[in-house]
Protein backbone atom coordinates (compact mmCIF):
# COMPACT_ATOMS: atom_id res chain seq x y z
CA UNK A 1 0.00 0.00 0.00
CA UNK A 2 1.70 3.13 -1.16
CA UNK A 3 0.76 6.62 -0.18
CA UNK A 4 -1.24 8.58 -2.75
CA UNK A 5 -1.80 12.30 -2.80
CA UNK A 6 -2.56 13.63 0.69
CA UNK A 7 -6.22 14.25 1.43
CA UNK A 8 -7.01 17.94 1.53
CA UNK A 9 -8.44 19.39 4.72
CA UNK A 10 -11.82 20.08 3.13
CA UNK A 11 -12.11 16.45 2.00
CA UNK A 12 -10.81 14.87 5.21
CA UNK A 13 -14.24 14.67 6.82
CA UNK A 14 -14.89 15.05 10.50
CA UNK A 15 -16.79 13.94 13.57
CA UNK A 16 -19.76 16.10 14.58
CA UNK A 17 -20.87 16.14 18.21
CA UNK A 18 -24.04 17.47 19.80
CA UNK A 19 -25.60 17.04 23.23
CA UNK A 20 -29.20 16.11 23.94
CA UNK A 21 -29.82 16.16 27.68
CA UNK A 22 -27.35 13.55 29.01
CA UNK A 23 -26.65 11.94 25.63
CA UNK A 24 -23.67 12.74 23.40
CA UNK A 25 -24.52 12.24 19.73
CA UNK A 26 -21.40 11.46 17.71
CA UNK A 27 -21.86 11.81 13.96
CA UNK A 28 -19.52 10.42 11.30
CA UNK A 29 -19.47 13.12 8.63
CA UNK A 30 -17.92 12.36 5.25
CA UNK A 31 -20.94 11.23 3.24
CA UNK A 32 -19.40 12.06 -0.15
CA UNK A 33 -16.90 9.24 0.47
CA UNK A 34 -19.36 6.84 2.12
CA UNK A 35 -17.99 8.05 5.45
CA UNK A 36 -14.63 6.40 4.84
CA UNK A 37 -12.43 7.20 7.84
CA UNK A 38 -9.42 9.43 7.40
CA UNK A 39 -6.71 9.73 10.04
CA UNK A 40 -8.22 13.07 11.07
CA UNK A 41 -11.66 11.52 11.55
CA UNK A 42 -10.40 8.62 13.65
CA UNK A 43 -8.45 10.99 15.90
CA UNK A 44 -11.57 13.12 16.34
CA UNK A 45 -13.58 10.00 17.14
CA UNK A 46 -11.14 9.21 19.96
CA UNK A 47 -11.53 12.75 21.21
CA UNK A 48 -15.33 12.41 21.18
CA UNK A 49 -15.23 9.14 23.11
CA UNK A 50 -12.90 10.78 25.63
CA UNK A 51 -15.29 13.70 25.97
CA UNK A 52 -18.10 11.28 26.79
CA UNK A 53 -16.16 9.75 29.66
CA UNK A 54 -14.75 13.04 30.99
CA UNK A 55 -17.92 15.17 31.04
CA UNK A 56 -19.93 14.38 34.20
CA UNK A 57 -23.10 15.66 32.53
CA UNK A 58 -22.86 13.03 29.81
CA UNK A 59 -24.11 9.52 30.56
CA UNK A 60 -24.46 7.71 27.21
CA UNK A 61 -23.03 8.06 23.71
CA UNK A 62 -24.81 7.44 20.41
CA UNK A 63 -22.62 6.83 17.39
CA UNK A 64 -24.31 7.37 14.03
CA UNK A 65 -23.50 8.60 10.54
CA UNK A 66 -24.60 11.32 8.16
CA UNK A 67 -25.72 10.39 4.66
CA UNK A 68 -26.85 6.99 3.40
CA UNK A 69 -24.09 4.79 4.83
CA UNK A 70 -22.46 4.15 8.20
CA UNK A 71 -18.90 3.80 6.91
CA UNK A 72 -16.98 2.08 4.14
CA UNK A 73 -14.14 1.63 6.64
CA UNK A 74 -10.66 3.09 6.60
CA UNK A 75 -9.48 5.29 3.75
CA UNK A 76 -6.49 3.03 3.11
CA UNK A 77 -4.29 5.49 1.19
CA UNK A 78 -4.57 7.93 4.11
CA UNK A 79 -3.87 5.24 6.71
CA UNK A 80 -1.14 3.36 4.83
CA UNK A 81 1.82 5.37 6.23
CA UNK A 82 0.63 4.80 9.81
CA UNK A 83 0.09 1.08 9.19
CA UNK A 84 3.53 0.68 7.66
CA UNK A 85 5.12 2.35 10.71
CA UNK A 86 2.93 0.50 13.20
CA UNK A 87 1.49 3.76 14.52
CA UNK A 88 -2.04 4.64 15.65
CA UNK A 89 -4.30 7.51 14.59
CA UNK A 90 -5.63 8.10 18.10
CA UNK A 91 -3.06 9.75 20.41
CA UNK A 92 -2.02 7.94 23.56
CA UNK A 93 -3.97 8.93 26.65
CA UNK A 94 -7.34 9.12 24.91
CA UNK A 95 -10.17 6.59 24.95
CA UNK A 96 -9.68 3.96 22.26
CA UNK A 97 -12.90 3.77 20.16
CA UNK A 98 -12.23 0.06 19.55
CA UNK A 99 -11.84 -0.51 23.32
CA UNK A 100 -9.02 -3.03 22.97
CA UNK A 101 -7.22 -2.34 26.24
CA UNK A 102 -3.94 -1.55 24.48
CA UNK A 103 -1.15 -0.01 26.61
CA UNK A 104 -1.34 3.77 26.81
CA UNK A 105 -5.02 4.02 25.90
CA UNK A 106 -8.00 4.47 28.16
CA UNK A 107 -10.96 2.13 28.02
CA UNK A 108 -14.41 3.62 27.71
CA UNK A 109 -16.44 3.60 30.93
CA UNK A 110 -19.85 4.86 29.78
CA UNK A 111 -22.31 3.06 27.50
CA UNK A 112 -22.28 3.48 23.73
CA UNK A 113 -25.24 2.77 21.45
CA UNK A 114 -24.62 2.59 17.69
CA UNK A 115 -27.01 3.15 14.78
CA UNK A 116 -25.81 1.58 11.53
CA UNK A 117 -27.21 1.75 8.01
CA UNK A 118 -26.24 0.99 4.44
CA UNK A 119 -22.60 0.12 3.87
CA UNK A 120 -21.01 -0.92 7.17
CA UNK A 121 -17.61 -2.34 6.33
CA UNK A 122 -14.47 -3.27 8.29
CA UNK A 123 -13.97 -0.54 10.91
CA UNK A 124 -17.74 -0.01 10.96
CA UNK A 125 -18.29 -3.57 12.19
CA UNK A 126 -15.44 -3.26 14.69
CA UNK A 127 -16.82 -0.01 16.13
CA UNK A 128 -20.26 -1.53 16.61
CA UNK A 129 -18.84 -4.71 18.17
CA UNK A 130 -16.79 -2.52 20.54
CA UNK A 131 -19.96 -0.67 21.59
CA UNK A 132 -22.68 -1.99 23.88
CA UNK A 133 -25.92 -2.00 21.87
CA UNK A 134 -26.39 -1.83 18.09
CA UNK A 135 -29.49 -0.86 16.12
CA UNK A 136 -29.29 -1.71 12.42
CA UNK A 137 -31.36 -0.45 9.52
CA UNK A 138 -32.77 -3.23 7.38
CA UNK A 139 -30.67 -2.11 4.39
CA UNK A 140 -27.25 -2.76 5.95
CA UNK A 141 -24.46 -4.34 3.94
CA UNK A 142 -21.81 -5.73 6.28
CA UNK A 143 -18.36 -6.96 5.28
CA UNK A 144 -15.12 -7.59 7.17
CA UNK A 145 -13.12 -7.54 3.96
CA UNK A 146 -9.53 -6.92 5.06
CA UNK A 147 -8.35 -10.21 3.52
CA UNK A 148 -9.38 -8.79 0.13
CA UNK A 149 -6.92 -5.92 0.68
CA UNK A 150 -3.98 -7.99 1.88
CA UNK A 151 -4.29 -6.96 5.53
CA UNK A 152 -6.06 -8.27 8.64
CA UNK A 153 -8.71 -6.81 10.92
CA UNK A 154 -6.98 -5.29 13.95
CA UNK A 155 -9.83 -3.28 15.47
CA UNK A 156 -11.34 -6.18 17.39
CA UNK A 157 -13.22 -8.26 14.81
CA UNK A 158 -10.95 -11.28 15.25
CA UNK A 159 -11.69 -11.14 18.98
CA UNK A 160 -15.36 -10.28 19.11
CA UNK A 161 -16.91 -12.03 16.13
CA UNK A 162 -16.23 -15.45 17.62
CA UNK A 163 -17.41 -14.29 21.07
CA UNK A 164 -20.76 -13.28 19.61
CA UNK A 165 -21.28 -15.87 16.90
CA UNK A 166 -18.96 -18.84 17.48
CA UNK A 167 -15.76 -19.88 15.75
CA UNK A 168 -17.22 -21.19 12.52
CA UNK A 169 -19.41 -18.15 11.85
CA UNK A 170 -16.51 -15.81 12.58
CA UNK A 171 -14.20 -17.69 10.24
CA UNK A 172 -16.83 -17.73 7.50
CA UNK A 173 -17.03 -13.95 7.30
CA UNK A 174 -13.45 -13.09 8.29
CA UNK A 175 -11.76 -15.46 5.85
CA UNK A 176 -14.02 -14.89 2.85
CA UNK A 177 -14.59 -11.16 3.31
CA UNK A 178 -18.12 -11.77 2.01
CA UNK A 179 -21.02 -9.37 2.35
CA UNK A 180 -23.96 -10.17 4.64
CA UNK A 181 -27.17 -8.40 5.55
CA UNK A 182 -28.94 -7.15 8.67
CA UNK A 183 -30.84 -10.39 9.28
CA UNK A 184 -27.57 -12.34 9.28
CA UNK A 185 -26.01 -9.78 11.64
CA UNK A 186 -28.98 -10.21 13.97
CA UNK A 187 -28.68 -13.99 13.82
CA UNK A 188 -25.00 -13.75 14.72
CA UNK A 189 -25.68 -11.39 17.66
CA UNK A 190 -23.64 -8.62 16.05
CA UNK A 191 -26.66 -6.30 16.30
CA UNK A 192 -29.49 -6.27 18.83
CA UNK A 193 -32.33 -4.73 16.81
CA UNK A 194 -33.22 -4.33 13.14
CA UNK A 195 -35.60 -1.55 12.12
CA UNK A 196 -36.79 -0.02 8.86
CA UNK A 197 -34.19 2.22 7.26
CA UNK A 198 -34.57 5.77 8.55
CA UNK A 199 -35.66 4.64 12.01
CA UNK A 200 -32.27 3.41 13.28
CA UNK A 201 -31.09 6.68 14.85
CA UNK A 202 -34.42 7.35 16.58
CA UNK A 203 -34.41 3.83 18.03
CA UNK A 204 -30.78 4.12 19.16
CA UNK A 205 -31.50 7.48 20.76
CA UNK A 206 -34.57 6.08 22.52
CA UNK A 207 -32.46 3.28 24.01
CA UNK A 208 -29.75 5.74 25.03
CA UNK A 209 -32.26 8.00 26.75
CA UNK A 210 -33.70 5.08 28.68
CA UNK A 211 -30.19 4.16 29.83
CA UNK A 212 -29.46 7.80 30.71
CA UNK A 213 -32.49 7.90 33.03
CA UNK A 214 -31.05 5.12 35.20
CA UNK A 215 -28.50 5.60 38.00
CA UNK A 216 -25.23 6.49 36.17
CA UNK A 217 -22.88 4.87 38.70
CA UNK A 218 -24.86 1.63 38.64
CA UNK A 219 -24.97 1.65 34.82
CA UNK A 220 -21.20 2.02 34.54
CA UNK A 221 -20.51 -0.61 37.21
CA UNK A 222 -22.91 -3.07 35.57
CA UNK A 223 -21.36 -2.52 32.15
CA UNK A 224 -17.81 -3.00 33.41
CA UNK A 225 -18.75 -6.15 35.30
CA UNK A 226 -20.23 -7.72 32.18
CA UNK A 227 -17.09 -6.90 30.20
CA UNK A 228 -14.88 -8.32 32.94
CA UNK A 229 -16.85 -11.56 32.83
CA UNK A 230 -16.37 -11.77 29.05
CA UNK A 231 -12.67 -10.91 29.08
CA UNK A 232 -11.46 -12.42 32.34
CA UNK A 233 -14.14 -14.99 33.17
CA UNK A 234 -17.18 -15.24 35.48
CA UNK A 235 -15.13 -15.87 38.63
CA UNK A 236 -13.12 -12.67 38.20
CA UNK A 237 -16.31 -10.66 37.70
CA UNK A 238 -18.01 -12.33 40.66
CA UNK A 239 -15.20 -11.28 42.99
CA UNK A 240 -16.21 -7.64 42.38
CA UNK A 241 -19.82 -8.13 43.48
CA UNK A 242 -19.55 -7.31 47.19
CA UNK A 243 -17.15 -4.38 46.84
CA UNK A 244 -19.09 -2.81 43.97
CA UNK A 245 -22.46 -3.25 45.62
CA UNK A 246 -21.21 -1.79 48.89
CA UNK A 247 -19.90 1.28 47.08
CA UNK A 248 -23.09 1.72 45.09
CA UNK A 249 -25.36 1.16 48.10
CA UNK A 250 -23.76 4.08 49.95
CA UNK A 251 -24.21 6.50 47.04
CA UNK A 252 -26.70 9.36 46.92
CA UNK A 253 -28.34 7.74 43.92
CA UNK A 254 -29.01 4.55 45.88
CA UNK A 255 -30.74 6.61 48.56
CA UNK A 256 -32.78 8.32 45.84
CA UNK A 257 -33.64 4.90 44.43
CA UNK A 258 -35.08 3.82 47.78
CA UNK A 259 -37.00 7.09 48.19
CA UNK A 260 -38.50 6.82 44.72
CA UNK A 261 -39.55 3.24 45.46
CA UNK A 262 -41.25 4.25 48.72
CA UNK A 263 -42.85 7.33 47.16
CA UNK A 264 -43.87 5.44 44.01
CA UNK A 265 -42.34 7.94 41.59
CA UNK A 266 -39.65 8.11 38.91
CA UNK A 267 -36.20 8.42 40.39
CA UNK A 268 -34.14 11.54 39.69
CA UNK A 269 -30.54 10.34 39.64
CA UNK A 270 -27.57 12.73 39.83
CA UNK A 271 -24.64 10.40 39.37
CA UNK A 272 -23.38 10.77 42.93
Amino acid sequence: MSQSNPISSQNAGGIDCSVLDHVLLIGINRPAKRNGFTVKMFRELGEAYTRLDDDPNLRVGVLHALGDHFTAGLDLPDFAPLMQKGEKAVPLGLVDPCDLGMPGYRRRQKPMVVAVKGITYTLGIELMLAADIVVAADNCRFSQLEVKRGIMATGGATLRMSQRAGLGNAMLHLLTGDEFDSSEALRLNYVQKVVHVGQELDEALSIAQRIASQAPLAVVESRLNVLKAVEQGPLAAMHDFIHAQKRLATSEDAAEGVRSFVERRQANFKGH
